[in-house]
C-alpha cells in the first residue's frame, strides 16, 4: 500500500495512457466487428435471394438498408479520423 502511494506519481500517468489505449482497442474492434457483421448481413441476403429464398422487393429493400448502415459507419469512420 505504503509503496503504491510512494509510486503514484510515475505508474499514474502510465496508468491512464495504458487505459486510453484499452479504450481505443475496444472501440476499434466493435467498428470492425459492426462493419465485418453487415458485410456477412449483405451477403447471406445475396445468397437468399439467389436461391429463391426472398422475393426481389424483399431483397431490395433489405439490400438498401444495409447499405444504408455501411455508409453510415464508412461516415462515423471518416468523422473521428479527421
Amino acid at each position: 500500500m505504503i509503496l503504491r502511494l510512494l509510486t503514484l506519481p510515475i505508474t499514474g500517468p502510465l496508468e491512464g495512457i495504458i487505459w486510453m489505449g484499452e479504450q481505443i482497442l475496444e472501440r476499434a474492434s466493435e467498428e470492425l466487428d459492426s462493419k465485418e457483421n453487415l458485410q456477412k448481413k449483405l451477403l447471406a441476403l445475396q445468397l437468399a435471394f439467389d436461391l429463391g429464398e426472398i422475393s426481389e422487393e424483399d431483397y431490395d429493400a433489405q439490400e438498401e438498408e444495409l447499405l444504408l448502415a455501411l455508409e453510415a459507419l464508412e461516415a462515423e469512420s471518416k468523422e473521428e479520423a479527421e
